[in-house]
């Protein structure tokens, strides 16, 4: 694999911002924690470099840089001087925190994670906030699939594109969401977008404001709703994870009572989006689906086969 050549420069930037906060940085070795298309992230000590995409958007991120400032309780928050550039990349550099091991999944914060969305959704937006990205990530998962079909044909993904269509245009990025005022959502909510901070044992804070902004509350909750109805995540889980949230008075769901009147929606298009980047990839590897994968598979056979349940053009 060709060295990134942004990787010494976000050394450089990550070394200053550590040294900034703490003039005696033990100076451990720098990491490469990223290195993907859509995002760099190196570490020096306690504090990381991120650059971002192109496409990230001068004023779209200023304003995500200042939300995350204003809300330390539940983002974490950049450090002075971000954001910087290299060459077309935005720069920022953010506190070290300690992410959730993905080693012992017992662990795993869940009871934080739907406070923390809570939290989020229920404080009001910036004067000029942009558009939540969410919808735009799951279109562009399937505009990655079907350029990596071009001349290499594959059968699962037959039941990937199947399931998107059958998804109302706003889950697809194709129209506005429908619904009421739009709430701050984090766009792109996993359990990698969680850590400790201070490290090691901090509280619980979001981070990768990327693709943060308004829309629909319950597409943050559809990651791990489609865990659940794909059988990835227990019951357990999904249960301390959707109590949390209501506790905390989350507005994507009701107090009580069914929420997938709610989920269904976000929760397939987060399906299909998880389907077709693993599709892609399985194509451009050459191999077989693994067994997560093909799970995944055939929730979008299912979700193709109702597609009465997904014409719902409205959000609650």
């Amino acid at each position: 694999m060709t060295p990134n050549p942004l990787v010494p420069d976000l050394a450089r930037a990550a070394a200053a911002a550590a040294h900034a906060q703490d003039p005696d940085c033990p100076c451990a070795e720098t990491r490469t924690l990223a290195d993907r298309a859509d995002g760099t992230v190196v570490r020096h000590g306690a504090a990381v470099a991120k650059a971002h995409a192109p496409d990230a958007g001068s004023a779209a991120l200023a304003v995500r840089l200042e939300t995350a400032a204003r809300l330390p309780e539940v983002l974490l928050p950049p450090l002075p001087g971000s954001p910087t550039s290299l060459g077309d990349r935005p720069v920022t550099c953010w506190p070290y925190g300690t992410p959730v091991d993905p080693q012992d999944p017992d662990s795993a914060p869940w009871e934080a994670a739907g406070t923390l969305l809570a939290r989020l959704h229920r404080r009001p937006p910036l004067p000029g906030t942009p558009t939540m990205r969410g919808p735009e990530k799951a279109a562009r998962a399937v505009d990655r699939l079907r350029s990596a079909l071009a001349g290499h044909p594959c059968r699962a993904a037959g039941p990937v594109l199947r399931a998107w269509r059958t998804l109302p245009a706003w889950a697809r990025a194709e129209t506005p969401a429908p619904g009421g005022a739009p709430a701050l959502c984090h766009g792109d909510f996993h359990l990698g977008q969680l850590v400790r901070h201070p490290a090691p044992h901090g509280p619980w804070r979001l981070i990768d404001v990327d693709d943060l902004g308004t829309g629909v509350p319950a597409w943050d909750l559809a990651r791990p709703a489609a865990w659940f109805a794909c059988g990835l995540l227990s019951p357990e889980e999904w249960d301390r994870f959707l109590a949390a949230y209501r506790a905390a008075g989350g507005p994507a769901v009701g107090a009580h009572g069914d929420p997938w009147a709610t989920l269904d929606v976000p929760a397939r298009a987060l399906t299909v989006q998880t389907a077709a980047t693993a599709v892609a990839k399985a194509v451009r590897a050459d191999r077989t689906l693994d067994e997560v994968e093909m799970s995944l598979i055939d929730a979008c056979v299912r979700m193709a086969s109702v597609p009465a349940e997904l014409t719902r053009e409205t959000a609650k």
